[in-house]
């Protein structure tokens, strides 16, 4: 069971069920704090009078039964879908959002270029790699801290968020201070204690949570599970393709995770087509296909010029593509927004008798 608080609880009232679980007689349950004090994990029964005292607490929002080992992330602790705010956007709420931008930062002129091409297509925050982590230790690995300054200021002069990942745990405070978005890779979704300095960070970020390309929903959803417990309550799920066995497309783009994730947890949910094929072919018609099944928003690698892109080329799209995305995006939530037409039953006068008529008309 998880005894989740009130948001306006105050520290005094926050103490006293700390008291409450924590005296409860002989057979008191182990009450294990979360997110920084704002619930408390349950690990046995509660006594039914310390129940009923709780229900009426005014600090405590509900008493949630969680079966499931992530507990903050869960539908049973937090019914409401989160939606997690950047600036004056908000990102699972009604409409899709878009990040989009290159893979690396490469140069002033290229991300500040990749910026105004991302702004004029339509896109809502604006992502680069400062830190590459790169499978050949001889690849491009980004330009580091100045070339996250470089985002910075090119996301600033756009008007656009910022998105870059972070590796290591050293690194997380000094790239919040820049950052608007913190993006831990598909490599580093089980590095716990970069999951913990991310939860802690100062200030604290909404963290972008890729899935690692062998992870199962449960380890993904578990992993989101350390950042939320360290009091970040901003969690935002990436799918981003799992590993396959068909060289034709770099991963597996696994679409029904978004409609299964919605009935487990409350974190809302985004899709990076590019990284889920590799080829810029295909990222616009699976990037519809994720909105189509039901995600918040995309994460897109754009640059300015593709075939000259120094990390991932072949899976860059040109901010014409991006154009063409948005508008496909924007048309397909329209489209499932939109009431469907009622059955013709439904539709017909419900006085009239179709048999007569066709009787008429034979």
């Amino acid at each position: 069971m998880v005894v989740v608080l009130r948001e306006d609880a105050s520290p005094d009232a926050r103490a006293e069920i700390a008291r409450l679980l924590a005296h409860a007689g002989d057979a008191a349950p182990a009450a294990q704090p979360l997110a920084g004090g704002a619930a408390f994990r349950v690990s046995a029964p509660l006594p039914p009078e310390l129940v009923a005292r709780l229900e009426a607490h005014p600090a405590v929002a509900r008493l949630a039964p969680v079966t499931t080992p992530y507990v903050l992330a869960s539908r049973a602790a937090h019914p409401q879908p989160t939606r997690v705010r950047v600036g004056d956007l908000l990102i699972g709420g009604d409409h899709p959002v878009i990040i989009a931008g290159p893979c690396a930062v490469e140069s002033e002129e290229q991300v500040t270029e990749a910026a105004r091409a991302a702004r004029r297509a339509g896109a809502h925050l604006l992502r680069g790699g400062a830190f590459k982590p790169r499978t050949s230790p001889y690849s491009f690995q980004g330009l580091g801290l100045r070339g996250l300054e470089l985002l910075a200021r090119a996301g600033r002069a756009v008007g656009l968020p910022v998105v870059t990942e972070v590796m290591e745990p050293a690194l997380v405070d000094p790239v919040a201070a820049l950052a608007d978005v913190l993006q831990i890779g598909s490599r580093n979704m089980q590095n716990f204690p970069l999951l913990r300095a991310v939860g802690r960070a100062v200030p604290r970020r909404p963290v972008l949570l890729k899935r690692g390309f062998a992870a199962t929903i449960e380890e993904w959803l578990l992993a989101a599970e350390y950042i939320l417990a360290e009091g970040n309550p901003d969690v935002i799920l990436c799918e981003r393709g799992v590993r396959g066995f068909d060289p034709q497309t770099r991963n597996i783009l696994d679409l029904a995770c978004v409609p299964l994730l919605r009935g487990l947890t409350h974190l809302p949910i985004l899709v990076d087509p590019s990284h889920a094929t590799g080829r810029r072919d295909l990222v616009l018609p699976m990037g519809v296909a994720a909105i189509a099944a039901g995600a918040d928003g995309l994460l897109v690698e754009m640059h300015p010029h593709p075939a000259e892109a120094l990390s991932d080329a072949e899976q860059a799209i040109s901010p014409d593509d991006l154009r063409r995305l948005v508008a496909q995006v924007n048309a397909v939530r329209a489209a499932l927004a939109t009431p469907p037409a009622p059955p013709l039953s439904e539709a017909a006068d419900p006085d009239s008798d179709p048999t007569a008529e066709l009787v008429a008309a034979g």
